[in-house]
């Protein structure tokens, strides 16, 4: 699954890593920076983190609910 952010200058790839299936965090996030390197937000313009299944559904949980408290009436929030 590829997900565009900022204007299209960041991708990232969310996908199982079968090479390495044999290994806990196979889960693979891949993050590629298409832009200026004085505006590059990481060093490289590419990396990797490999997450666990329990990491990937922390992850995954905890953008669902930023995303419900975006959505979510303010004066729900006690603001």
């Amino acid at each position: 699954m590829t997900i565009f952010l900022l204007d299209n200058t960041l991708q990232i790839d969310i996908f199982f890593e079968c090479e390495y299936q044999d290994l806990e965090d196979n889960i693979c996030v891949s993050i590629i920076e298409r832009c200026p390197p004085k505006e590059r937000l990481l060093r490289s313009g590419e990396t990797h983190i490999f997450l666990t299944p329990n990491e990937a559904h922390q992850l995954g949980e905890r953008l669902l609910k930023a995303a419900q408290h975006s959505h979510a009436d303010p004066q729900d929030q006690g603001s």
